[in-house]
């Protein structure tokens, strides 16, 4: 990839990193009090992922999600006014952390059931098949959707219609609480996914650079027709399941061990040895990410919660046509 790519991909993740730690602020503050759960760790697979899309593709997340909006587009603005419940946020402050959507840019959630955006993703996909239409749809869900009904039956289908699919496993080696060789006899999720005979192979998700090329490959394959791919992003998060998680299942050193590798860290270090970014641009990168992210809390704050008048719309309607609802 060239410089400029992996600069890109930096920013990204950097811009990622600290819009989550200022929700952890803003969440201890109570200014945030929807469920909240974080990503710190694994901002390579939303920065390497998301560079390989299109505009036309698109994307499914999980209710991990605040890197993939991100990463897509969607202005921060929009992002934490939904974290705030105000109308102006990109669910109208109805979703909040976990029900982030934006049509408009192709991106289809967050979901709050565990793999229940992998049966949308195979929708997504057959329409555009259906149609002829040269677009690829990017699922992104932890490893532990991988035992839920819901990936086993889409990856079948996906398989059997050769649908555009690309199915990318954030897998952190915890599902919830719960270390993956304690609920899976399989860990090798690839080998799980091949199973179905789907086109699947593993990658250090904590390399942006490795996860947008193996990314690329996929989406390649998937528009030329090739049927639906399967990414096993080998990651780990930093912090607990959620906010509310006292994170008492995992040994601190086992941690810390895995901070060495931070993501941030790691394309910041490679990008410096290449001669690409210096002290001095980080600083004033991290300056200008800061100055974003507060001018995105301002407008939040700001923002109008949505009249009680409104409330039921868009949750019920009516059998006069000649009354809006």
């Amino acid at each position: 990839m060239s410089g400029t790519g992996a600069r890109g991909l930096f920013t990204t993740m950097l811009r990622i990193r600290r819009f989550e730690e200022r929700c952890v602020e803003l969440y201890s503050a109570g200014a945030i009090r929807v469920f909240l759960h974080l990503c710190v760790g694994e901002e390579a697979v939303a920065a390497g992922v998301l560079a390989a899309l299109s505009a036309e593709d698109a994307v499914v997340s999980t209710y991990r999600e605040h890197g993939h909006p991100l990463a897509r587009g969607v202005p921060m603005e929009s992002l934490l006014a939904e974290m705030f419940g105000r109308v102006t946020g990109c669910s109208r402050g109805r979703g909040g952390s976990m029900h982030l959507f934006d049509a408009g840019r192709r991106f289809y959630g967050g979901n709050a059931i565990v793999a229940g955006g992998i049966p949308v993703s195979v929708g997504l996909a057959l329409a555009d098949r259906l149609r002829a239409r040269p677009r690829v749809t990017a699922c992104l869900f932890g490893d532990g959707a991988v035992a839920e009904g819901e990936f086993h039956e889409s990856l079948n289908l996906a398989a059997l219609w050769h649908l555009p699919v690309v199915f990318c496993c954030e897998n952190n080696r915890y599902a919830m609480g719960t270390a993956l060789a304690r609920s899976h006899a399989e860990t090798d999720l690839a080998l799980r996914a091949g199973s179905y005979g789907v086109r699947s192979w593993a990658v250090d998700r904590m390399d942006a650079v490795a996860v947008r090329e193996a990314t690329a490959l996929a989406v390649d394959t998937a528009r030329a027709g090739g049927g639906p791919c399967f990414l096993e992003l080998r990651t780990y998060r930093f912090r607990a399941h959620s906010m509310y998680d006292a994170d008492r299942y995992r040994d601190r050193a086992e941690v810390e061990a895995w901070r060495l590798r931070d993501p941030v860290d790691l394309l910041a270090a490679a990008l410096t040895a290449d001669g690409l970014l210096d002290d001095a641009a980080r600083k004033e990168l991290d300056e200008a990410v800061g100055r974003e992210i507060d001018e995105a809390v301002r407008a939040a704050e700001a923002a109008p919660v949505e009249p009680v008048e409104d409330l039921i719309r868009f949750v019920t309607t009516t059998t006069d046509p000649g009354v809006a609802r």
